[in-house]
């Protein structure tokens, strides 16, 4: 990397940037128990679901994954000082996908099913500031299943009953509420690092082992 040169010009510039109001970083859990028929292409009336296995995958919804349902102020007392903030109400929208594996190989996926969740936090998230969520990990595990009985849907599409199916969702989530801003400051412009040296290596001969071959006569 080139070194810092005196003759590079510091100049003040402005740029756009999302100013961060608060953040928080947070745990949470809730089950999810589907109730009927599920659709599973591809099985069949008459499958032997013995001895499958159940397992799941959950991902944040394409469309709306966040939704602010309610913004409220509220009055905190802190250090001794009154302060404002807001008591959001938040719905969670993910898509959770069942695999059912048999136990010769033949695996099974059902349909995407749309899953909500709400949650309550507070927040320095006065009106006009946008809430993201970024997900530092989302995962499911199946906790029960009870008995698999498969069965036909409409047009013929195939379906599985899980007579008492619970999901457990875990999720560890970073919230922020943000604004817009544009920011000045005094910078150095960047400069390209040097190109790095490159040469062919010289030939070389593997290590021998004089000790044992060639044995002296």
């Amino acid at each position: 990397m080139q070194e810092h040169m005196p003759s590079q010009a510091q100049e003040l510039i402005c740029i756009n940037v999302d100013k961060v109001y608060d953040w928080i970083v947070k745990e949470m859990s809730f089950d999810i128990s589907p109730t009927g028929a599920i659709t599973f292409p591809g099985v069949a009336a008459d499958t032997d679901l013995t001895g499958a296995i159940v397992s799941c995958r959950v991902i944040p919804a394409a469309s709306n994954p966040i939704v602010i349902l309610n913004r409220e102020n509220r009055q905190f007392s802190i250090d001794g000082s009154t302060v404002c903030l807001q008591h959001l109400n938040i719905q969670k929208n993910f898509i959770l996908t069942i695999v059912v594996t048999l136990p010769n190989g033949t695996v099974y996926t059902s349909t995407e099913i749309p899953v909500s969740r709400c949650e309550q936090v507070t927040l320095c998230a006065p009106k006009g500031t946008d809430v993201e969520i970024l997900y530092t990990d989302l995962d499911c595990f199946v906790c029960t299943t009870g008995t698999l009985t498969p069965g036909t849907g409409v047009g013929g599409v195939g379906t599985i009953t899980f007579s008492a199916l619970t999901i457990t969702v875990a999720v560890c989530q970073s919230i922020q509420s943000t604004f817009p801003v544009t920011v000045e400051f005094l910078a150095t412009f960047c400069e390209p690092r040097a190109d790095l040296p490159f040469s062919c290596p010289t030939a070389v001969r593997p290590q021998q082992c004089p000790i044992i071959f060639p044995t002296l006569g």
